[in-house]
């Protein structure tokens, strides 16, 4: 993990390219979603000036108290807006500020959830993406509706007019052996393809070539780019 942002971010790109090669995929279609928890507003800007357009959070508080130190180091730099993911279990006080900051959310795991991110993106006139996260491991500290609840979780988000429903997110039981986390992204990657959803989050720095081998579409990266969090 030495060297600069940009070089870690091009180690990160090409062993994804080679992954979705392996898979016969193209390499443009795995997004890179660079993980920011811990991680300084100049050093998100030394990503994005690099190149990386998507960046996740996983705390509101965090993601919101760093956002305009990030936001002016950017157009110091005549840097880009990066695209915003929320990845983080999310409660549904916090939803308001999701659905008025952030471009993504991850973690809809429950109807009333759901329902809330509608409500507060039409108040604020906005659209937002939104993913189904489904518990494969079957771990209880882990968020996530069961894989049986899919179904009638996307039934539901047919009512919803401002979060639209693009796919699927998961995280595994963490595992030293990336191979051993590979029935739990195919399990999703099934999941998906019934559903007819086209996006999934899967794979870390630890397990994300094997992830892309089982079909992730949004690859979650945090240390592999950022380095060691502060």
């Amino acid at each position: 993990m030495s060297g600069t942002a940009a070089q870690r971010l091009a180690a990160v790109r090409e062993r994804a390219a080679a992954a979705a090669r392996r898979a016969g995929r193209a390499a443009d279609s795995v997004t890179l979603l660079g993980v920011a928890k811990r991680v300084s507003a100049e050093r998100i800007a030394d990503a994005v000036e690099a190149g990386l357009d998507h960046v996740g959070e996983n705390y509101v508080q965090e993601a919101l108290g760093k956002r305009p130190a990030l936001e002016a180091a950017l157009r110091a730099r005549g840097a880009p807006t990066p695209r915003w993911h929320f990845i983080g279990r999310l409660q549904r006080n916090k939803a308001r500020a999701v659905a008025e900051h952030f471009d993504v959310v991850h973690t809809v795991d429950r109807p009333a959830l759901g329902a809330a991110l509608e409500r507060h993106a039409g108040a604020a006139g906005r659209r937002l993406d939104a993913l189904l996260q489904i518990n494969t491991s079957g771990e209880p500290q882990k968020g996530g509706a069961e894989p049986e609840q899919a179904a009638a979780l996307l039934a539901e988000s047919a009512a919803w007019t401002h979060l639209r429903v693009v796919g699927l997110m998961t995280i595994p039981a963490a595992q030293d052996d990336p191979e051993r986390v590979r029935p739990a992204f195919a399990r999703l990657r099934e999941l998906g393809a019934s559903l007819a959803l086209p996006e999934l989050s899967m794979g870390m720095s630890g397990d994300f070539e094997v992830a892309i081998e089982e079909g992730a579409t949004i690859i979650r990266i945090g240390t592999a780019i950022f380095g060691p969090r502060e």
